[in-house]
């Protein structure tokens, strides 16, 4: 490698971030371009790269830059030209990557004469994503559109201009099942849409490909076993949100059901004109869909509703006896498919795991994993001899990543490079810290009640603006019924309707919403909407069969809690925390509740820890003063109307 190349690399780092960002009034962040040299060393040394980043340090353009430097630098060295795919969980963030951050820096570049051509990047979805012409065209001559609903039949006109169905609004499940691009595509068409989108995808044309942790996964075990890849070979893999990677990788080698998923065989029915097949189906399988319709209760073990698949396997197999040779290839697929899951969950195999988890919907998806991650991570992605920048505000505990690479299977691996940048946010003068002297103990006959009021007394000096985080439904839904009437504040609870629970408590300043499951790290809250975040209990995970089985590894419960149980809270605890400051001018009070964390308790030491430094204190006076200190007038001029 020469020596000169590779400092010119690091000098265009400082010119992008000190010269052109500023230029455009972006502040100069040096644990940004620390981080972005930290990452492009990675990419040129051929290493594994874990960068955890605080908030407010500007990851994704960190990894970009060094992306496109890097790719100059092959260039250069005469190297051959491939894209960089970048991974990450949300949707959100894959688009903000293609239609916000690269063109704004592809500008900037292309002003700067860096570039001679825009950089492009596109987003990569698996096959069920994409129409298939041919089959659109069937489906199209099947259906009379005047006695169709009127929205999803416009939305089925629109997809001959539109590959990606997910732009499609009001498509309905059924047609998008019907038109998607098959298991096995061989139309042969030369101007298939899809194959022209996957020939351009190969050509050259995108330096930066786009997707999510299941699709990379999905080109990882296909690259492994010997199968055809999903995805083009690339110089460097990111992974950014890389805390998610484990959860999405226990989908990927393992099977879930959710109620969706027995909805959808009921309604393929229904298209197909089975109606007692369907009716049928739908009453066999009511008590299953009910249970997976509300979130995973504390202690129910995974029997509870292993018990309640019994009658859907009984009924699948008589429908797939009876109808296999009348059915679509589509809905046999889904039968086929449905009744080896059903039959998986209602059996022991050796090696998998089964447990139940909450699903994005509020509901319950029921899981099916091998119990050795790690092994897999090691058989897929390590072993592409490529750099990888795995990155996140939440990997590390401090500046200890040992639970990570220990569910990733990184423990060992000599290529691992590890860096923590901390947020540039001033903690010590915008956030106060408020742990109660008298919490109310859970073990308490009248925990809620006391709990409720607590909360109340927080909501009244902070005059609302605030989150409260449950770890559970039940408790979130106890303490609801016991804050009515002690609140002046709109009170809101978030259910499945995420979307809207959020537009309505954004547009209600003063207002205060119950949260729990995604709402840990999947919402972003700016500004003083949450001015007050309230935790009542530390996020220990609830014991299941998964837990059962990694506990088997330990000598004991204390040594199992202290490896395990801790990190994961302490990870847990410090997303929530990410919901209160998401600007540098935001400010907050921070209020855990939980009695295991008041003075001499034995989780203490291991929440400071995991927080950034901030003033403590336990008297509500001084929450009232804080709040007064930071806030605009205007601040409380939005909620005097609720407190008349």
């Amino acid at each position: 490698m020469n020596i000169n190349d590779r400092q010119n690399a690091h000098n265009d780092i400082d010119h992008i971030f000190k010269n052109l960002f500023p230029a455009q009034a972006m502040p100069e962040r040096p644990e940004q371009i620390a981080l972005s040299h930290r990452m492009l060393d990675a990419m040129l040394e051929g290493g594994i790269a874990l960068c955890d980043a605080g908030t407010g340090i500007g990851k994704t353009y960190a990894y970009l830059v060094a992306g496109t430097v890097f790719s100059r630098f092959r260039a250069a060295s005469g190297l051959e030209a491939l894209p960089i795919l970048i991974s990450t969980s949300s949707i959100a963030l894959q688009t903000a990557v293609r239609d916000e951050y690269l063109p704004f820096l592809s500008g900037l570049l292309l002003e700067d004469e860096q570039i001679s051509q825009p950089i492009q990047a596109v987003i990569r979805k698996g096959k069920g994503h994409y129409v298939c012409d041919e089959r659109l065209e069937r489906r199209l001559g099947q259906l009379d559109l005047s006695k169709k609903n009127w929205r999803a039949g416009a939305a089925l006109l629109t997809l001959r201009n539109e590959l990606d169905m997910d732009e499609a609004a009001h498509l309905s499940s059924y047609d998008r099942e019907r038109v998607c691009v098959p298991h096995t595509c061989d139309c042969q068409r030369e101007n298939c849409r899809y194959l022209l989108f996957l020939e351009r995808c190969g050509n050259g044309l995108f330096l930066f490909q786009i997707c999510n942790h299941n699709l990379l996964l999905a080109d990882a075990i296909h690259r492994s076993s010997g199968r055809r890849p999903i995805l083009p070979d690339a110089s460097v893999l990111v992974i950014d949100e890389a805390h998610k990677l484990p959860d999405a990788a226990r989908q990927m080698f393992g099977t879930t059901l959710g109620a969706e998923d027995i909805r959808t065989l009921s309604r393929s029915l229904r298209a197909e004109r089975f109606l007692l097949a369907a009716e049928l189906w739908h009453d066999a399988a009511a008590p299953l869909v009910r249970k997976l319709s509300r979130p995973a209760e504390e202690g129910h073990s995974f029997d509870t509703y292993a018990r309640l698949l019994a009658a859907p396997e009984r009924k699948l197999k008589v429908i797939h006896r009876q109808l296999k040779d009348l059915l679509t290839r589509g809905t046999r697929r889904q039968v086929e498919s449905l009744t080896k899951t059903v039959s998986l969950f209602r059996r022991d195999h050796d090696g998998m795991v089964l447990y139940a988890m909450d699903d994005r919907q509020g509901g319950t998806m029921l899981c099916a994993t091998i119990s050795d991650l790690t092994a897999q991570f090691r058989q897929t992605l390590w072993r592409q001899l490529r750099p990888v920048i795995l990155t996140s505000g939440t990997m590390a505990v401090g500046e200890d990543f040992r639970r990570f690479k220990e569910e990733t299977g990184l423990l060992a691996d000599s290529r691992v490079m590890e860096s923590v940048s901390l947020s540039p946010f001033d903690y010590e003068k915008n956030c106060l810290l408020y742990l109660p002297r008298h919490p109310p103990h859970q073990k308490a006959a009248d925990y809620y009640h006391q709990l409720a009021g607590e909360i109340a007394a927080l909501l009244k000096a902070a005059q609302g603006h605030a989150l409260v985080l449950f770890t559970s439904y039940a408790a979130m839904s106890a303490v609801k019924e016991r804050l009515k009437g002690k609140t002046p504040y709109p009170l809101f609870t978030m259910g499945r309707n995420a979307v809207h629970t959020m537009e309505q408590f954004k547009s209600q300043p003063g207002s205060v919403l119950l949260a729990t499951g995604a709402a840990w790290e999947g919402f972003d809250f700016p500004g003083d909407c949450v001015s007050l975040l309230i935790i009542p209990r530390l996020p220990f995970a609830v014991p299941d069969a998964l837990k059962e089985k990694e506990r088997e590894k330990y000598p004991g419960l204390k040594s199992f809690i202290r490896a395990v149980a801790v990190p994961e809270m302490q990870i847990k605890l410090k997303q929530g925390f990410g919901r209160a400051i998401r600007t540098e001018t935001d400010t907050c009070v921070i209020a855990i509740l939980d009695e295991r964390v008041a003075k001499g308790q034995r989780y203490r030491r291991d929440v400071l820890a995991a927080l950034p430094e901030m003033p403590v204190t336990g008297s509500l006076r001084e929450v009232e003063q804080f709040i007064r200190r930071v806030k605009a007038d205007d601040y409380f001029q939005e909620v005097s109307a609720w407190s008349m």
